[in-house]
């Protein structure tokens, strides 16, 4: 199984440093269209994300997550992105979408 990288040129180029394929976009709309079309190839079996563009598309892919869980779709920081918390608890809530 492949580890496939999206996000912004300073990203994915790190990521393609390390071994990892990867493609570059420049909105989190066009990232999310890059994201559904690698998740139908079957040979990939991780997705990471720029968290930079992971905002704004994060409910959309937590649908396409339940639809098929495989392959996973991780975010990441992108370089100089501000650390932040998760809340793993809401998450798993909005991805089974219970109140």
């Amino acid at each position: 199984m492949k580890v496939f990288a999206i996000g912004g040129r300073a990203f994915v180029s790190g990521f393609r440093l390390a071994g990892v394929d990867g493609i570059e976009v420049s909105s989190p709309k066009e990232a999310l269209g890059k994201i559904k079309s690698t998740m139908t190839k079957p040979d990939v079996g991780m997705i990471i994300v720029s968290d930079d563009f992971w905002k704004e598309i994060s409910d959309a892919v937590s649908d396409l997550r339940v639809k098929q869980p495989i392959p996973l779709v991780y975010n990441a920081p992108a370089p100089g992105s501000k650390q932040e918390k998760v809340e793993y608890r809401e998450l798993i809530k909005r991805m089974l979408k219970i109140s």
